[in-house]
């Protein structure tokens, strides 16, 4: 497992401490859940997913991919085509 080191305002560092403790979770987990949710994710960790999408859709790998980045592209409200 990587480290990583960032700044905050200590504000901002108050508030995630008091989320971890009021979730019961590591920053670090909040942290990762939050990168999931934005999905940002390995290239090998999206290229499974898409992998999974095509076998229950049933669709070729080019097709399966492109809904995908639609789909994240629609997730993160951005209009680039």
């Amino acid at each position: 497992m990587s480290r990583l080191t960032i700044s905050l305002s200590e504000a901002r560092y108050r508030a995630l401490k008091e989320a971890s403790a009021r979730r019961d979770k590591t920053i670090g987990q909040l942290i990762d859940e939050s990168l999931d949710f934005y999905g940002i994710k390995s290239r090998e960790d999206a290229r499974d997913l898409v992998r999974r999408a095509r076998a229950h859709s049933k669709l070729p790998d080019d097709q399966a991919l492109n809904v995908a980045q639609k789909e994240v592209r629609a997730l993160r409200g951005s209009t680039k085509p």
